[in-house]
């Protein structure tokens, strides 16, 4: 009995991006599969080592993967769909992360409540399990001989596995094809020496978990029998209603997250069973905060006096954060000072499981509260912004008119409009002039005039497609939030912090250390110069409250809602002055809004009641005559469609292309009075569909919905395409708007 220190997974894209670079200059056939795989396999040792370094005990080893970890596991236990099985190896494995010609990537959303995407398994009737472990067993073989009896295999659950996929039986039956699998995998674990395994589990701390129960019990039954100690694993929340039988599983230990939930109340209620070691997920894992020793140690004590045998660890994988916080060499000491990325958060780890086995630590936690004590002092409260939260009354949420009657008032198209969602390429030339910009190898004149023509260009391709609405194609911009918390006070920025949202798409999100304020005007300029080459109306184009919070790290300090407002007062002065500027189209992007819910779903309501509030206090500013769009993806609306109505948006644009049209029918189920623009275009996909397959899915949206609600466009930005990609994919859009808006002109005679 005693403390060790442990990880549950971390950081796979390599400090400086390698990941990224390789797998790019691979898929645009500049390197091999060799040279590919050697440098995620070299990211991946590095990771380890560092582990090793700051005296992790045990070892947290996920498998070699090249895109997502869902897929890898639907890759090694053989649940490849069948329209990808005339194909092998990578070429197998990147169409179903990304798609070929006529055949359709896997769906991509979000990875639970956070950033991280993953691509949704897909198993259909009476399909069997194929398992090849091969290639996980290497990765084992490997991580012992860096790490030896520290290294811990990471498995994604069987129950989760199921419970995220696409299902076209029951989940029990598929189950029960697949357990076998799963025990054989432990059985080669156990032949090459591993006496532990992580199991991740987080499907368990789901509002529904306690439907899975007789599945889950029935699979740890079976899997125990593999003479393995397995280590259930689950994270983001507590496991509310399922505590007692998760618990009482035949496993060796539970792993829980005690920085989201309440675990804690949990097991003094209920009890633990001191025969099982207890992981205790107390250092945040999806925040980039230190922590605040006094608290995290009281926590602690708490819970050893319940489990003498206990695992400090991150509450989660340690992907969700970058590397190393001490690079930021650029930002405030007194800032830095208090920031922990993953290896900060390894220190952390240490420190405490040091301190409660009484093996020291103390000096690293002291240091720890003294930065605190000197960030206090370095970002106090701003008093102009506190008095204006104070201030607001109910007309701060309400638009001047309902929709009925400012519609009219707005800008009029024929049926079918066409537009994007708001970026165009980023290709090397225009990451060039930014990078060049802020090195200062160049004038602001010159960067704002280089700008400026890839804007120009924007303009004339929309215009010599045919779209109807225009956007101006966002090239000042690298990420849709951190733009903004760049020229917004309370927001800091790293060079470094790069994290994973999938596949070779990395972000840095923005860190909210202090209240928000806008100092000067954030878009006006780039639309003013877009609107100036076109008489179309060009969209102003702005992130929403909601998504800028959700895709930072936010401050710990305050309520999550009066970060949100505070920055929605922010974006509601930017609104303004776009009108004034000319806009007629104004879009405030909520992809985020979403995925911000609680994973129980007796929180819900409390959450999307700010949410939605927030949204609307950045909006309701707008005239009558000013047509409001938001756009939403990774999203499934079913569940809160009385929330997406209450954003009183005139123009609502959904995710729909790897989607069915579930959304749209509920949509109409609903009564949704307003207009609605489902995808067309899949944009993490290279596929360019043809204008009939475009028509085709168009002509599916006229069961759900009236040809005057409905708008044309991509599922998303198009940032990540190229534009040899994009102009005829727009091509083909228009032509196929076109072709329907005749078809209906036609059908009324």
């Amino acid at each position: 009995m005693g403390i060790r220190s442990a990880t549950v997974g971390y950081p796979r894209i390599g400090k400086n991006r390698e990941v990224k670079r390789a797998l790019e200059a691979y898929w645009a056939g500049k390197t091999d599969a060799k040279t590919l795989i050697s440098t995620v396999e070299a990211v991946q040792e590095d990771g380890w080592r560092a582990q090793q370094a700051r005296g992790v005990d045990a070892v947290a080893v996920e498998g070699t993967s090249l895109y997502d970890h869902v897929l890898d596991w639907v890759v090694w236990l053989g649940l490849v769909p069948e329209r990808f099985r005339h194909l092998e190896g990578l070429e197998a494995y990147f169409a179903m992360a990304r798609g070929l010609p006529g055949i359709p990537a896997l769906e991509l959303t979000k990875w639970f409540d956070t950033n991280y995407h993953y691509l949704v398994p897909e198993i259909a009737r009476g399909q069997h399990p194929e398992p090849g472990f091969e290639g996980f067993f290497r990765t084992v073989e490997r991580a012992q001989g860096v790490l030896g009896a520290r290294a811990v295999p990471v498995v994604l659950g069987p129950v989760t596995l199921l419970r995220l996929a696409r299902l076209e039986e029951p989940l029990g039956e598929v189950l029960e094809r697949l357990l076998p699998a799963y025990r054989a995998l432990l059985e080669g674990l156990r032949g090459r020496g591993v006496g532990e395994v992580q199991f991740h589990e987080p499907a368990l701390v789901l509002g529904d978990a306690d439907t899975l129960k007789a599945h889950v019990e029935r699979a740890y039954a079976e899997l125990a029998r593999a003479g393995v100690a397995i280590d259930l694993v689950t994270y983001f929340d507590d496991l509310g209603k399922a505590y007692p039988w998760v618990v009482a599983l035949p496993v060796a230990a539970v792993s829980l997250d005690f920085t989201r939930g309440n675990n804690l109340e949990l097991i003094e209620a209920h009890g633990w069973p001191r025969e099982k070691r207890l992981g205790a997920g107390v250092v945040d894992a999806r925040n980039v905060w230190r922590i605040r020793p006094s608290e995290v140690l009281l926590l602690l004590e708490r819970l050893h006096g319940i489990a003498p045998e206990l695992s400090v660890q991150p509450s989660a994988s340690l992907q969700f954060v970058p590397y190393d916080a001490s690079r930021e060499t650029g930002l405030p000491e007194a800032l830095r000072g208090v920031l922990s990325f993953a290896e900060q958060k390894l220190e952390e780890v240490v420190a405490l499981a040091q301190h409660l086995g009484g093996q020291g630590g103390e000096a690293e936690l002291a240091r720890i509260e003294a930065a605190w004590a000197a960030f206090r002092a370095f970002s106090p409260e701003n008093p102009s912004v506190r008095k204006r939260l104070q201030e607001l009354t109910p007309q701060d949420f309400r638009r001047a008119l309902p929709y009925a009657e400012r519609r009219p008032k707005q800008i009029q198209t024929s049926l079918f409009p066409t537009t994007t969602i708001g970026s165009f390429p980023q290709i090397p030339e225009v990451r060039r002039v930014r990078a060049r910009y802020r090195k200062g190898e160049i004038s602001e004149a010159e960067y704002r005039a280089a700008i400026d023509a890839w804007i120009a260009y924007a303009i004339g391709v929309q215009e010599g497609v045919g779209l109807d609405v225009l956007v101006h194609g966002e090239f000042e911009r690298t990420d849709m939030v951190e733009y903004f918390g760049q020229k917004l006070e309370g927001f800091a920025f790293t060079v470094h912090g790069w994290v994973q949202s999938y596949g070779s798409r990395y972000v840095r999100p923005p860190i909210i250390y202090g209240d928000v304020a806008r100092p000067e005007p954030l878009t006006v300029r780039e639309f003013k110069v877009a609107q100036s080459y076109t008489d179309k109306p060009v969209k102003g184009m702005l992130t929403g409250p909601v998504t800028i919070l959700n895709w930072s790290y936010p401050r710990t300090d305050i309520p999550r809602k009066e970060v949100a407002f505070q920055i929605a007062l922010a974006l509601r002065d930017e609104v303004a002055d776009l009108e004034a500027a000319g806009a007629r189209v104004i879009q405030v992007d909520e992809p985020a809004l979403r995925e911000g819910l609680p994973l129980k779903q007796e929180r819900w309501d409390a959450y999307l009641s700010w949410a939605v509030d927030a949204f609307r206090l950045t909006t309701a500013v707008a005239k009558p005559e000013t047509q409001v769009h938001t756009h939403m993806c990774y999203s499934e609306f079913g569940d809160i469609l009385a929330a997406i109505d209450r954003l009183d948006a005139d123009v609502i644009s959904i995710e729909n292309a790897r989607s069915g049209d579930e959304t749209l029918r509920e949509l109409a189920e609903y009564g949704y009075p307003r207009e609605v623009g489902p995808g067309v275009y899949d944009v993490h996909s290279p596929v360019v569909p043809e204008a009939e397959a475009i028509l085709a899915k168009l002509r599916t949206f006229l069961r759900h919905l009236r040809p005057e609600q409905i708008w044309v466009n991509p599922d998303c930005g198009l940032k990540t395409r190229r534009w040899e990609e994009v102009i005829p994919t727009l091509r083909n859009l228009v032509a196929a708007a076109r072709a329907l808006r005749e078809e209906v002109r036609a059908a009324k005679g």
